[in-house]
């Protein structure tokens, strides 16, 4: 082997170590600033009422926990490195909490700042590329499979790039958790999700997940439902191509559900009421869409990091979007948590006070169901057809998508509310508190594809006049300047999102997608009283009674 080959392996050896698995790190803050970092989270039990499930339904959940387990070990390996090792290191409780929260030593909501010494800042890729890997060097690689959302990038014995797939890279792993949910189908009581549960296990084996997918969205009538596997490409900083391993475990809430419904069918006829031009919309979303509101009670990996997702818009994958839509699952008990611990009490300190009696819970759920149903609408391929939307903006897609999920979702609250199709609350309402809910998300920090889009947002509603803050720093909405606002603001990114132009979102996101410093001086208000950022939970078997 070459003199320089030895060297390069030696340089990624070193790299990597100091990066991931320095063996003293050094806790110099206090107990105090310790145990302050922890509050910017409260903890909240997640459970539900399982009472009415039967007894293989009740062994399947034990089964759906272990897989879900393994979920949340292989993204430590992929966000950091070994959980144990870390933890074990650190010796004040709040401080481990802290790190268990943020999988790694870097505060998530601060924008991925150190919180313990002795480790080097986060890499942009995570552990998906070689931390010493140039983007030159990446765009010179020649292999089909390097922007694979399911491969790792990894350095051979001469030191070249090579590409590993995800089934390979953590076999052990993979193969226990097929396993698990072959023997979990065995015990699923629904015909559908039994098929998904087998067809996931074949597609965890083999890093292709459309078989599965499609399943998935057959799956309507079981009580209990599964998210696993490598889903959603946040972490992935770099080029935004990778995705990594998470797992949801939800109990459907049927009354909640039965009201949601009947807004699928309208998918199809809101598409052609976007706010562009034509060719902006003329792709078509699938119908074959479902809503439904769930209990969770349990997140692993990807989605338990930092900020708690409080609903679900999947699959994916461009290709199931055309052919049947998505599921949009809302998480109504993590949503209710985040609305009395944090959303309430932002309210009380920010939102003006003869405003203050439209922050509602129902408007808080609707905004989000619809934020959901957005991320299906729209355009998912650029209007040349040389590429999806994800790969042409790389990076810069999820920040954008989630700006397009969250005004296009109020834009649809509106136009079905016009319709006289959604009464279930007043439009002032879904507006108040779609502000509100900006100072929430804003404070996930611009390293957070949520705070990124949230500022964008807001600074776009800024521009456009669509809110006042008075000199007691309270915030009030302009309710027909907001509503103009979001039909352009909907326009402005669906057109670029078509277009695929990665400079000019890269540029739009690097302007506007940060904090002014009036907002941050209210968001360091909010903190300074100790409203919390996020929440984390006490969750697992043990909260449903089967340990």
């Amino acid at each position: 082997m070459r003199l320089k080959n030895l060297i390069l392996i030696f340089i990624t050896l070193f790299t990597i170590m100091s990066a991931c698995n320095s063996p003293q790190p050094s806790q110099t803050q206090s107990n105090d600033a310790q145990d302050a970092l922890l509050n910017k989270y409260v903890q909240v039990p997640l459970t539900s009422d399982i009472s009415h499930l039967g007894d293989n339904e009740k062994e399947m959940l034990k089964l759906l926990f272990q897989a879900a387990s393994i979920m949340d070990d292989i993204f430590w390996t992929q966000n950091f490195g070994p959980k144990e090792e870390f933890l074990s290191a650190i010796d004040n409780p709040g401080l481990r909490s802290f790190a268990a929260i943020n999988y790694g030593p870097w505060d998530q909501l601060d924008n991925r700042s150190l919180f313990i010494k002795g480790y080097e800042a986060k890499p942009a890729g995570a552990q998906f590329y070689p931390a010493d890997m140039t983007k030159e060097e990446f765009d010179a690689f020649d292999n089909p499979d390097k922007t694979n959302q399911y491969t790792l990038i990894q350095r051979d014995d001469d030191g070249k790039l090579k590409t590993v797939w995800y089934h390979e890279a953590y076999a052990d792993q993979i193969q226990q958790a097929a396993d698990l949910l072959e023997q979990a189908s065995k015990l699923a009581g629904d015909m559908e999700f039994a098929n998904y549960l087998k067809l996931r296990a074949k597609a965890l084996l083999i890093d292709d997940y459309l078989e599965s997918d499609l399943a998935w969205m057959d799956v309507r009538n079981n009580t209990i439902d599964m998210v696993i596997g490598p889903i959603e490409n946040y972490v992935d900083g770099l080029f935004g191509y990778k995705s990594a391993h998470e797992a949801f475990i939800l109990i459907k809430d049927i009354a909640w559900s039965e009201r949601l419904s009947r807004y699928a069918q309208f998918l199809p006829e809101l598409q052609t009421q976007l706010p562009v031009e034509e060719v902006y919309k003329r792709e078509v979303p699938g119908s074959d869409a479902d809503l439904n509101a769930y209990d969770a009670v349990y997140y692993a990996g990807d989605c338990n990091m930092a900020s708690k997702t409080i609903a679900i818009n999947l699959p994916n994958d461009e290709r199931v979007h055309l052919q049947k839509g998505t599921r949009k699952l809302q998480l109504k008990n993590t949503m209710r948590a985040k609305f009395d611990h944090i959303l309430i009490p932002i309210a009380d300190e920010l939102i003006a006070a003869e405003q203050r009696n439209h922050i509602t819970f129902d408007a808080f759920f609707s905004n989000t169901m619809f934020h959901e149903v957005a991320h299906g609408m729209g355009i998912k391929n650029t209007i040349d057809g040389t590429s999806t939307v994800r790969k042409a903006l790389k990076e810069q897609y999820s920040p954008l998508e989630e700006a397009k999920a969250d005004i296009l979702g109020l834009y649809l609250v509106t136009k079905l509310h016009e319709m006289g199709e959604f009464q279930d609350t007043e439009l002032m309402d879904n507006y108040v508190t779609f502000m509100a809910g900006i100072f929430r998300s804003v404070r996930f920090g611009a390293a957070s594809a949520h705070g990124k889009a949230n500022m964008i947002t807001f600074n776009f509603f800024l521009e456009e006049g669509a809110f006042s803050r008075n000199e007691e720093g309270r915030y009030a909405i302009d309710l027909e300047k907001m509503m103009e606002a979001s039909r352009k603001l909907a326009g402005k990114i669906l057109t670029a999102q078509g277009n695929g132009d990665y400079e000019f979102v890269r540029n739009w996101i690097e302007e506007d997608g940060v904090i002014k410093p009036q907002l941050q001086a209210d968001i360091n208000h909010i903190a300074a009283i100790g409203v919390p950022v996020d929440i984390y939970f006490d969750m697992g078997p043990h909260m449903l009674g089967l340990e």
